[in-house]
């Protein structure tokens, strides 16, 4: 007789951050009550899987290599990548309701369709519970919150919280892509990253002030190189 297992226990999970901006547009409402539901990833959600059993990522996006962006903000990034690489499956997450609002505009104006993209509103730690052992080919992280003051940065992406499931999600090899322009943030992210799998591969300083060629600048990059700030652009690799 075969035993039964315990039930995952649900983690205690602080989040910080904004889930609603301004009120949304009529469009943007039905952005999200008519798009959302069918480019949904699966259940990702405690509630919706208490089990927590993983996403089966070849029945969404068949045998393409899966990517992941965590925190696209508005995405620009994510659409232009999916025109780019028409081949690869994207499942990006933001907790930002208007964010979210937005890509979905974004998607229903180019056309990609569930087969190539997936959206999870929410927590991305919620997701990298249910993502597959080595299952995500390339991951990005732009423009993450930088939470400034010293005794934030606990909050920060770039803490082993996130940094331990996002390697073990993460196929050897595959390569992470971190854009900031806080100096500090750069500083944490070099020291936290390789302690979790990941080797940097700058050989020179054009390899982190000069954007990759594929690179689609962000508005948040827009308004940083307008107040004044460099971009920095961090190329890992998962060993």
């Amino acid at each position: 007789m075969s035993e039964s297992k315990d039930p995952p226990i649900r983690p205690r999970r602080n989040f910080y951050g904004r889930i609603r901006g301004k009120t949304l547009r009529a469009s943007q409402k039905a952005f999200l009550e008519e798009d959302l539901g069918r480019f949904s990833p699966g259940p990702v959600s405690w509630e919706e899987n208490p089990e927590r059993v993983p996403l089966d990522l070849q029945a969404l996006f068949g045998k393409r290599p899966v990517w992941l962006e965590i925190g696209f903000g508005g995405g620009e990034h994510m659409v232009h990548q999916a025109t780019l690489n028409p081949d690869v499956g994207i499942i990006g997450c933001e907790p930002f309701i208007n964010g979210v609002a937005m890509l979905l505009g974004k998607i229903r104006r180019g056309g990609a369709g569930p087969d190539r993209l997936r959206v999870h509103p929410g927590d991305v730690r919620d997701l990298f519970d249910v993502l597959p052992d080595a299952g995500i080919a390339r991951a990005f992280l732009l423009y993450p919150d930088p939470w400034p003051k010293k005794k934030h940065h606990r909050r920060r992406f770039v803490t082993p919280e996130h940094l331990e499931p996002l390697s073990r999600v993460m196929c050897p090899g595959a390569v992470l892509r971190v854009a900031t322009d806080i100096p500090d943030y750069v500083r944490q992210t070099l020291e936290q990253v390789p302690r979790h799998g990941f080797e940097w591969l700058a050989r020179g300083p054009a390899d982190w002030r000069v954007p990759w060629d594929d690179w689609q600048p962000t508005r948040y990059e827009r308004k940083a190189l307008r107040e004044g700030r460099r971009p920095h652009y961090l190329t890992f690799r998962r060993l």
